[in-house]
């Protein structure tokens, strides 16, 4: 199942790389949909305890940020190295990458246990949900080590051109995973426990099944010397990668936390609607987000072959699909948002309905403008032109916490949202001149 994206019209070969990519953001962010719903209208209390799962949200973000910096430092290399037919570099690639996950996803775990409850209250999270987020940030850093890990052997997956073994992963743990917040929330009563330790049990098991798929499928590439266990060297290289992406994923997460304890002093009600637009809001994010990540392997394996001018192709590509992902989104949200709200959240909580409602008709507008960023930022970051990639996401990054802060003082939540479009816009601006520049061609990973 694995797919060399080097050959064939690249338009094509994109879409049928990233369809079942897309397919598996759907189920994934059903899920996290369906797990704020069932918190909202089954757990008792249901809106603070929606609130308590959004106040935790950032800072489960950081630890999703460093898997996700990871994922992408090796899918990068790997994928370089299978477009450039070294198949042997390219297992030593692998199974350093899943070593090093380990030593560094225990050790994030280590000091998660141990500064949960520390974060919490550095982002003033409110007394009435305290005790509830605190529970289930608790349970989701204790089961880190699968996510981790999981999200680091699906990146290998689509390194490989194999889209669709993640896929079915994804599917079986996230229907699972709804079927079990459905009877530790609605029938057992565990209410935001309940919800966690669902995630941790349907995650545990994805993660051994997919390693397990792994080992299997390589297998089946034969190499002429038996590939080194652990190369430093190979460490260093996924690095260069892997360090600028962690960051990169981290300081946004970082910067949400900024953002999530700017929100909480407007009181639970206003979480409680900000988590579930931030929810719907992310579900749109990570379709253009799970694009630029496409262009991103399709973009390092023709780096690796030598066949810039398909880059280019499948740039290009890569933008058409942007904008046809991007209209639904934009269709629901600005002009039904309101009824999207309305599942997560039972009739008489109006001041949080009005708040995600507002949330979703500013930035919603703006979903074209970041989707061409987020696709320019994938062919950066393929082409190995970190300090550009980070430049972009840094610029938007900043503006956003510091316009929300700004903003907050003369509009109140109104503008803390309006921070979103301006931050996107000049991060865009900025992925677009270093494209057109063609400084992605400067390609600075090793060959």
């Amino acid at each position: 199942m694995m797919k060399d994206l080097t050959e064939g019209k690249p338009g094509k070969i994109l879409w049928q790389f990233t369809l079942p990519m897309f397919v598996s953001v759907v189920f994934q962010q059903l899920y996290n949909i369906a797990d704020s719903i069932i918190v909202g209208n089954f757990a008792g209390h249901g809106e603070n305890a929606l609130a308590a799962v959004g106040a935790s949200y950032p800072i489960t973000m950081i630890f999703m940020a460093i898997a996700m910096g990871c994922n992408v430092g090796c899918s990068v290399v790997i994928s370089q190295l299978f477009g450039a037919k070294r198949y042997q570099e390219m297992k030593t690639a692998v199974s350093t990458t899943i070593l090093a996950s380990l030593v560094l996803s225990l050790s994030l775990t280590a000091l998660g246990l141990l500064l949960s409850r520390s974060m919490m209250v550095a982002i003033q999270t409110p007394e009435n949900i305290f005790y509830d987020a605190d529970v289930y940030l608790r349970i989701y850093i204790g089961g880190f080590v699968f996510l981790f890990l999981y999200n680091v052997v699906t990146g290998i997956f689509t390194s490989l051109g194999d889209s669709k073994t993640p896929l079915y992963f994804l599917i079986g743990s996230s229907l699972s995973n709804i079927a079990l917040d459905w009877v530790f929330v609605a029938v057992f009563h565990w209410d935001v426990a309940g919800v966690a330790w669902a995630t941790f049990l349907c995650q545990g098991a994805a993660c051994i099944l997919a390693v397990i798929t792994l080992k299997n499928r390589l297998k089946t590439v034969a190499c002429e010397e038996k590939p080194e266990f652990f190369s430093f060297h190979m460490l260093k290289r996924i690095a260069l990668i892997a360090i600028p992406s962690i960051l990169q994923q981290s300081f946004i997460s970082v910067g949400n936390i900024f953002i999530q304890r700017l929100i909480n002093g407007y009181g639970s009600s206003v979480i409680a609607g900000y988590s579930a637009a931030i929810k719907v809001n992310t579900f749109a994010i990570t379709c253009f987000s799970t694009l630029g990540n496409a262009v991103s392997n399709f973009t390092a394996q023709n780096v690796g072959a030598g066949k810039n001018d398909r880059v280019k192709k499948g740039f290009y590509a890569g933008l058409k699909m942007g904008f046809l992902i991007g209209v639904p989104f934009f269709l629901l949200c600005f002009f039904r948002g309101n009824l999207v709200i309305r599942m997560f959240m039972k009739e008489e909580a109006l001041e949080a309905l009005n708040t995600g409602i507002q949330f979703l008709k500013i930035v919603s507008p703006f979903y074209f403008v970041v989707s061409m960023k987020l696709i320019a930022d994938g062919l950066l970051r393929g082409a190995g032109a970190m300090s550009c990639f980070m430049a972009s996401t840094f610029s938007d990054l900043i503006l956003r916490v510091v316009l929300g802060y700004i903003l907050a003082i003369p509009f109140a939540t109104t503008g803390i949202w309006m921070s979103w479009p301006v931050g996107w816009s000049i991060g865009t601006a900025l992925s677009l001149i270093f494209y057109g520049k063609g400084m992605w061609k400067v390609n600075r990973q090793e060959k």
